[in-house]
């Protein structure tokens, strides 16, 4: 909403949603180079420059030398948090090289499949669209596999086919409006639901998977009702702010 907006927009979404920036790192300060000072001192230097201001959107990354708390943080991901950042304290700042682990929940869940698309130059498959049921019975659209092994697209393009039938998504749809959004975006086949794929996802981004997620295997013995939005691990927001709240 804040892309090229009028000037007197943009001061109402400010207030409306303010911005907030996150420290994790400090390469320079006063002038002073500090790149080449190992993460220790670094991060003592950005504690340091932290506790000096007065910004409320200016937040600090919590960071801990146990892997007990690092565990927790990784527990509680899969939400808003997305996972947990190792990294060696002993190392300068090393721009252009991945110097760092990014760890990451890997985590399953039993998906109805709701539809497909076509591969874009070949009449087979070339994604599975996934959904859940919420409370109310209605299924929604939560995201897309396209891990397919390439052998197998043809006979499963066959399968697929003798299931088309509308609606598919009986509550959010794919296609919907993105800044990513494409004409291809909207073409999708609808299917009768009664497949179950069982996906490895990482993180939840309002109530869909953040990324694409991977095939595992077919689940005939599930059945389809029983996939619903509670196998999801969501961060809740209230979690989220004790990661992130100021340490004693």
């Amino acid at each position: 909403m804040r892309l090229h907006p009028a000037e007197s927009r943009i001061r109402r979404l400010a207030k409306e949603t303010p911005a907030e920036f996150m420290l994790f790192d400090l390469l320079s300060l006063g002038g002073k180079s500090l790149a080449h000072k190992p993460l220790s001192e670094r991060r003592q230097a950005l504690e340091k420059f932290h506790a000096k201001q007065r910004e409320p959107g200016l937040l600090l990354s919590p960071a801990a030398h146990d892997l007990k708390t690092a565990l927790g943080w990784l527990k509680r991901s899969g939400g808003a948090l997305d996972g947990v950042i190792a990294k060696r304290l002993d190392q300068p700042y090393r721009p252009g090289e991945r110097a760092m682990i990014k760890v990451k929940q890997q985590r399953t869940a039993d998906c109805v499949v709701g539809g497909f698309r076509y591969a874009e130059k070949k009449h087979e498959v070339g994604s599975l669209l996934l959904g859940l049921f919420d409370d109310f019975g209605l299924l929604h659209h939560v995201g897309f596999t396209s891990a397919i092994a390439a052998k197998d697209r043809p006979t499963l393009t066959e399968e697929l086919e003798k299931l088309i039938q509308p609606p598919g998504f009986t509550g959010r749809a794919p296609g919907g409006p993105s800044r990513w959004a494409t004409a291809r975006s909207a073409a999708w086949e609808p299917l009768k639901p009664e497949l179950v794929a069982e996906v490895r996802y990482d993180q939840v981004t309002g109530r869909r998977f953040r990324h694409g997620t991977g095939f595992l295997r077919w689940r005939p013995d599930k059945p389809v009702e029983a996939c619903r939005y509670d196998q999801l691990a969501v961060t809740p927001p209230y979690e989220l702010a004790q990661i992130f709240a100021p340490s004693d």
